[in-house]
Order: structure tokens, then sequence, then C-alpha cells
């Protein structure tokens, strides 16, 4: 029989994990602005409000996600993921072959539509990952967003780090990475990642929580890997060649659980009789298990025939937008969100202007806490669902709150100050992303989820344009003098004071939305709760 892995076996399904955790760990390059953005400013002598406006061009490419949601209904995974990876190929090369100086700068129009391209090319991706992932997990999906969402927080760092041990942050290098590694990683996927049905036993409930659980290890570890690296100091040539080699085997390790599953297959497969007792045994939770999901009002439609669903059940994205939740999770996403891209946009401007020699650690910190941030709260979530019916958004109001502290912190400008606040920032954008994803999930459904995500990452752009491109651009111009170059320049804690305070009280004007979002859908977590609690009930009778 050999090693043949049916379509609807486990170790297919986490085969395509593992692949979608390879894809999440490359696709957080629109987050690395930072690295390069100094060269582009030096080579193209651009004033601090053009470089924002890159930068916004950049996150005006989730924007154009939409076609990636419309097309998540209408295309497989693997077409989804190869126009992702053939329009960041084009859009980071072109950035890379102007960085390097192989061409002549583009016109600075002409450098946002790249931009842009480069930012767009990440919607498909995590479009396919998401959609398909959460589909496929979609009774741990708290922990499936945690999972995906952390380690594209900590791509950042992974592109961070290997650049700076590989090639000493170099910017053209780093292009490079950005342009060539997503690229090869995307068509590697396509060979594995496919939407299989959900686990339908209670054993297989039980392995996919253990599993999640050693997967959640193994990040953990890379991240402080990715950490001790980034406070080591100077570094040799053979170290910084030993790190990156280890991290690669570290990101390579989750597939020993579907090489488990394979060889547990394989063994059972040559066993007539354990493999007649096992169809034997799974058929009655099967059956037990579809009677009870149609009671799930919080994963499945349960009135197929209602005209205006209600929130719980699948809804259209027009039936979304009618509601007053949906609005309310939109905008209160753009207040955390929004002013968490300003930062990362701006840090190392931030970093330059308040004295800092070395802002690569800023940004490497902000992404390795990011992921501490969506890893927990993923998992947190998930469980306080199961075990006291707690909305999820009560999570978000939290990490409005601390975010709000950590702006007040950054414009305090006291020693330290940036350190502690990207980590703060880090950890509270994490949460926001890992959290907001299966909430809608939750509130809206499964069924045109993947159109649904792309509206509410519309907030990207639109917080970048708002925070970033407006808010730090124009207040930081106001306070920098020209240069000889024709660009500027500021020095000094009252560069982006104002722009801190102004995205503080963003965050309290957010707090009170998430509050008031978890107030409204409590009756609908009470009754997941309950149908989670009655399902397991029902099985072991």
């Amino acid at each position: 029989m050999g090693f043949h892995i049916p379509s609807t076996s486990p170790a297919r399904k986490w085969l395509g994990f593992v692949a979608a955790i390879w894809v999440q760990a490359i696709s957080g390059n629109n987050y690395t602005f930072s690295n390069y953005s100094d060269a582009l400013k030096s080579l193209m002598s651009l004033t601090q409000l053009q470089l924002n406006n890159l930068s916004v061009a950049k996150d005006v490419g989730k924007a154009f996600g939409i076609f990636a949601g419309l097309a998540s209904d209408r295309l497989p995974t693997p077409a989804i993921l190869l126009i992702g990876s053939i329009e960041g190929f084009i859009g980071y090369g072109v950035q890379w072959l102007v960085v390097s100086g192989r061409i002549q700068p583009l016109p600075y129009w002409v450098m946002c539509i790249f931009l842009c391209m480069g930012g767009n090319s990440t919607t498909w991706m995590n479009t396919a990952i998401l959609v398909t992932c959460i589909r496929n997990f979609r009774k741990n999906r708290g922990s499936v967003s945690g999972i995906l969402k952390g380690y594209v927080g900590l791509s950042t760092a992974i592109f961070t780090d290997i650049c700076s041990a590989l090639f000493a942050n170099d910017p053209s290098s780093f292009l490079l990475l950005l342009a060539v590694v997503p690229f090869v990683v995307c068509f590697t996927a396509v060979l594995f990642l496919r939407e299989i049905p959900p686990s339908s036993t209670s054993a297989e409930e039980k392995d996919e929580v253990k599993y999640f659980g050693i997967i959640n290890v193994v990040a953990v570890f890379i991240a402080v890997y990715l950490l001790a690296f980034d406070i080591s100091g100077s570094r040799g040539t053979v170290f910084s060649q030993l790190f990156a080699a280890i991290l690669l085997i570290l990101l390579a390790s989750p597939l020993f659980i579907p090489m488990y599953l394979m060889v547990k297959n394989f063994i059972r497969s040559n066993s007539v009789n354990l493999d007649f007792e096992g169809n034997n045994i799974a058929a009655v939770p099967f059956l037990a298990e579809q009677i009870v999901e149609k009671k799930d009002v919080g994963v499945e439609t349960k009135k197929e025939m209602a005209t205006v669903p209600v929130i719980g059940e699948d809804h259209t994205i027009f039936e979304a937008m009618r509601t007053v939740d949906f609005w309310i999770l939109f905008f209160s996403f753009l207040c955390g969100v929004g002013t968490g891209l300003a930062v990362m946009n701006n840090l190392g401007q931030m970093g330059l202007a308040m004295g800092y020699v070395d802002v690569s650690i800023l940004v490497s910190f902000t992404s390795i806490w990011g992921f501490f941030g969506r890893i927990i709260s993923g998992s947190v979530s998930e469980y306080f669902i199961k075990k006291a019916a707690i909305p999820r958004p009560v999570w978000n109001a939290a990490s409005q709150i601390l975010m709000a502290i950590g702006y007040i912190l950054m414009a305090m400008a006291m020693p330290g100050s940036l350190y502690i606040g990207s980590i703060v920032v880090g950890i509270c954008y994490g949460v926001r992303l890992a959290v907001t994803v299966p909430t809608a999930s939750e509130l809206f459904g499964l069924k045109y989820y993947g159109l649904i995500y792309n509206v509410l990452i519309l907030n990207l752009p639109l917080g970048s344009f708002l925070f970033s491109g407006l808010l730090a651009g124009l207040l930081y111009d106001a306070q920098a003098t020209k240069t000889a170059s024709g660009g500027n320049t500021c020095i000094g804690a009252h560069c982006y004071r104002l722009v801190f305070i102004v995205m503080a009280i963003a965050c309290i004007v957010g707090f009170g939305l998430d509050v008031l979002l978890s107030i409204r859908t409590r009756s609908l977590y009470s009754k997941i709760y309950v149908s989670r609690k009655s399902k397991k009930s029902a099985v072991l009778s």
C-alpha cells in the first residue's frame, strides 16, 4: 500500500497546514518597509510626506484584496496562491532593481504602482491560507488564526534577521529576499494546500488540540530564538550562517506531525482488523456530530430558508454590511490596525528622530512581540469561549487600552520608551489581527468569509492613509527642516509627540467600540458555548 495519502486523510490536512505556516512565515513582507524606506528616501530625494505616501501605496494594495476575496469562492486555492506569488515577485523585484542601482529611479507614481503590487500580493496569499485552514479546522478557528497570524508577525523578524546575518542589513539584498523567497515558497505550497472536510470525531478534535499545542511550542521557540539573536550583539560570519541554518530547521520542524500521521496511517492500513475496527468506531460519533452540528448557530447556518440571517449565520457581504455589528467591528479594527501600521511604517524615522542608532532591532522587536500577541490571544480567546462563553471582542478591548498606554509612553520620550512602546504596539497589533479574524467568521459565517475578511482588511490601507500618510507625514514635515538634497529631516522627541497623542485617543475610541461589541455578542457566544457542551455530551452518550 505504501505511503499513499487519501484526499480526506488527517495527514494531508496537516501537511497543508504546515505549508500554510510556511506561506505565512514569508507573507509579512508588507510590514518590512522600515528596513529599506531610508534607502528609497535618499535615492529619490523624498520628503517624509512623500515617503509616507509610498508606504500608503503599499498598503493601498490591500484595498484590492477584494478581488482575492471574490476569487476565493471561484478559484481553487493553488490558483490564488500563484497569483499572489507572481504579483509579489514583480512588485518587490522592481523595487530591488531600483535600490540595487541596476536601473535608474523610476518616476514617483510608477514606484507607487509597484509598491501597491507588492502589498496586494499578500492579500492573495493570506486569503488562500486563512479561508482554507479555517474551513479545514473550523472547531479550532481561534488557534488556527493565532498560529497563522503569529507566523505573519514573525515573518518580519525572519526576513530582517536573515538579512542581518547574511547580508549585513543591505537594503537591496533585503528586497531581493522579499521578491524571491515568497515566490518559491508559494510554488511549494500549491502542491499540498487543499480544502478538506473538518474533523468528524471527538478523537480527531482532541488530536487537533494536541497538534496545535505542539506547533504553538515550536513557534514560541522560534520567536525566542529570533529574540536572542537580536540581543546577541556583534556576530561573526560563521555564527550568522549557523543561526540561519538552525532557523530553517526550526521552520521545517512542524513537518513531524504529518509525517507521524502518515506512518500511523501506513501501519493501520496494513492491519485489516485494525482498519475494520477503526471504521466501525468512527461511524457513530460522525453521525452524532452531524446531528448536533446542525444546532451550532455560531458555526453553521441554522435556518437555511430564512430571508434575513441573524448574527451567527452565513451572511453575504451586503447582508453583513447592513448590520450594526459589522460596522462596530470595522471601525474598532481601524483604530487598532491603523495606528499600529503608522508605527510600523515610520519606525525607522521614529528611531532616527529620537537618537536610536540601530532601528532594525526595533522593527524586529515589533515583529516578534506581535507574534506573541497573535499566538497567545488566538489560543486564549478560544479557551475562554469553550470554558466560560467570554465573547472574543473582550480581548480586542483589552489590547486597545494597552496600545493607548504604549503610545503615551512613546510620546513621553523617556530613555528606552521607544523599545517599550514598540513591544507594546507589536503585542496589541497582533491581538487585534488574531482575534478579529475568527470573530468575523463567527458573526457572519464561513460561506462568504473570503470576501468579508478582505472588506475588513480595507482598514489596513485606510488606516495607513489616515494615520501614516496624513497624520504622521504632515505633522513630521511641519517640524522638519529642509536638506540640501531636497528632502527633509527632524531630530528630537517633538517630531512625533503629537502623532502619538492622537493615536492614543483613537485607541480609547476603539476600546469603547470593542466593549459595545462584546455586550452585543454575549448571547451569540453563550449559544456557541452551549452547543459545544451539548455536542460533547451527545458524543459521550
